[in-house]
């Protein structure tokens, strides 16, 4: 066991997801929620309790993430965005958006601003339709920020910038932390490693779940600059996504996909945790008029 690691790696119930993706912690309630995009299932997990929930979603969703009203999430889906009230399992599209022919959502987050930021990617995988786009309350459509990308991935916010990543290209990248403008941005490789979904810490600690490859990516931000420092080895074979949690932001909770595994092992969809020595950033909460 590491340093940083403070507990063994272990799955939280014996759910397997298809595409497990997008976990958010929610403070005010202490529950986890995520997504099986694949299978169009919202999980919401109640470590209290020990229970997760599932609820059916009427179309493709990459993405539920907070809002400033309680038990009211935003959800981000292939058909548009929507408000998604818990307690009634009701559903109210907000937003449509003229995504390009061929690519669903992907990866989304809020930014600290209150902003919806989201991407969309080609369902192939193969070209670059991907892009960024960012969606304030009450505007007609969303704004795009960033077009011709691979598969956009990782949304974290640290130092007065935005670090996002694709995954085709195998390449972090910041910028401004209100808006993404293509001409003004750093490269950043990530070797051989494919990045996914990331979570920052308070001192600037991203943590990269890598594709394919059975391991988180730890790199310091640093004034600006991205520094490699290990990677630590994880039960699954297709880490997608993790997010800081608990009661004091110290959990790491992390979300692993089945789909495309000729054989898939035991824990392999499973949502993973593990304790850590370090305080993760809290989730930002969707702005509502």
């Amino acid at each position: 066991m590491s340093a940083f690691l403070r507990s063994a790696i272990t799955a939280i119930d014996d759910y397997r997801a298809e595409l497990g993706e997008t976990p958010v912690w929610c403070q005010r309630t202490q529950s986890l929620l995520w997504v099986d995009i694949l299978n169009l299932k919202l999980l919401r997990y109640w470590p209290s309790q020990h229970k997760t929930e599932m609820r059916k979603l009427p179309s493709l969703t990459s993405a539920v993430l907070l809002t400033s009203a309680l038990n009211r999430f935003l959800l981000v889906s292939q058909d548009g965005l929507h408000l998604y009230d818990y307690a009634f399992s009701k559903t109210e599209k907000i937003c449509d958006y003229a995504g390009r022919e061929g690519t669903r959502t992907n990866e989304a987050a809020i930014a600290p601003d209150g902003s919806l930021w989201f991407s969309t990617m080609d369902l192939k995988e193969e070209q670059t339709l991907g892009a960024w786009y960012r969606y304030e309350s009450g505007a007609p459509q969303p704004e795009l920020m960033m077009d011709n990308v691979g598969i956009p991935n990782t949304l974290a916010w640290h130092e007065s910038k935005v670090w996002f990543a694709d995954s085709m290209k195998k390449r972090f990248y910041s910028a401004n932390a209100r808006h993404i403008n293509p001409l003004k941005i750093a490269c950043f490789s990530s070797g051989d490693k494919t990045p996914d979904g990331s979570a920052v810490s308070l001192d600037g600690l991203l943590l990269t779940a890598c594709w394919g490859s059975s391991c988180l990516l730890r790199q310091q931000i640093n004034q600006g600059e991205l520094l490699t420092l290990d990677t630590l080895p994880l039960p699954v074979v297709q880490p997608s996504c993790c997010t800081f949690g608990g009661p004091d932001m110290s959990e790491l909770f992390i979300t692993s996909a089945r789909k495309g595994l000729e054989n898939p092992g035991e824990l392999d969809g499973a949502l993973l945790h593990v304790q850590t020595g370090t305080t993760g950033t809290p989730q930002n909460l969707f702005r509502l008029n």
